[in-house]
């Protein structure tokens, strides 16, 4: 193949060549053993040596990057195929072009790191109609797995790795996600402020080409009327750039903005119920906006001294 012909030189193998780097190394070490080092101080084997390593560096030095490439190319390669040969379940994606926005359609879709005796899969389909996902949903209800799900499946099919699911057919994209902000004490930058900057980054990708973005609590460090109306903007922004994506939120009024931008956006929702006290998850994507909320019962699970409304409601 043409990955191995990069790995031969003329003198052989490029771990043959590196044996020869690895076998000098070993020669310089040999003065530091006692018996050894008057011979060595009569031949001065140290200047040799180094003669030595500096007649390969010039012979081969200038190859080295490409080797290290190649070598991690390979590798890479390797471990794709032990991935699929460990999962023989997962099933290799169908890559399409398409005109106009990009196509991601997913059926049974699940995390690769959870346990498929307990894992919980899902469909998303996203294109022209629609392009965007609404996903909204109490705590813990899965809201982030679902985002990380549609990351990592995408990521790897364009390695031309299978993926955790039934079917999995999607056009080549770009992909841009605010799953991991942190604020910098150093940079003096808060999260709300590194969101922001991250965001912007992301809109490029979108005026760049094809963009999956996937959008986790957007804006959630600031007020309610800030964060809801600089989710439309943004979101009215990536859709008229042909960008398609997921959007989580516990802020119903961001739900609403599905209802303005129908049938570009659609309302998703994760639910739960509570039995004998404790939160129960189906982890079941559905649609429409959630209608409540379960923080003020996670809260007083834990002792926290909380009361609800006047009309009753979490």
């Amino acid at each position: 193949s043409a990955l191995h012909a990069s790995l031969v030189t003329t003198v052989g193998e490029v771990h043959q060549v590196a044996r020869r780097l690895e076998r000098l190394v070993e020669f310089h070490d040999w003065q530091h053993n006692f018996m050894f080092r008057p011979v060595a101080a009569l031949l001065l084997w140290e200047l040799h040596c180094a003669f030595a390593v500096e007649s390969w560096r010039a012979r081969y030095g200038a190859a080295v990057p490409k080797w290290l490439r190649h070598v991690g190319e390979f590798e890479a390669l390797a471990a794709l195929g032990t991935y699929a040969y460990e999962h023989p379940a997962d099933v290799y994606p169908e890559l399409v072009d398409v005109d106009g926005p990009p196509v991601y359609e997913a059926e049974a879709l699940a995390h690769p790191l959870i346990p498929t005796a307990v894992t919980v899969a899902n469909d998303v389909t996203l294109g022209a109609d629609p392009q965007v996902l609404i996903v909204s949903g109490s705590n813990m209800s899965g809201k982030t797995t679902l985002l990380r799900s549609v990351g990592v499946s995408t990521v790897m099919a364009l390695m031309g790795a299978p993926v955790r699911a039934r079917r999995l057919r999607l056009s080549p994209v770009a992909l841009g996600a605010t799953l991991r902000i942190e604020e910098s004490l150093q940079a003096g930058r808060s999260r709300f402020y590194s969101e922001v900057l991250r965001l912007g980054q992301i809109v490029t990708l979108a005026q760049a080409g094809p963009l999956l973005f996937l959008l986790d609590e957007l804006f959630h460090g600031t007020n309610s009327h800030d964060r809801t109306e600089g989710a439309r903007g943004l979101l009215r922004s990536l859709v008229s750039l042909g960008a398609v994506g997921l959007v989580t939120t516990h802020d119903l009024a961001l739900a609403e903005i599905a209802n303005r931008m129908a049938p570009a956006a659609r309302n998703v929702h994760f639910d739960d119920s509570l039995v004998a006290g404790k939160m129960r998850f189906d982890y079941r994507l559905k649609p429409g906006p959630v209608t409540r909320s379960n923080a003020l019962a996670i809260m007083r699970a834990v002792g926290l001294e909380v009361t609800a409304t006047e009309d009753g409601s979490d």
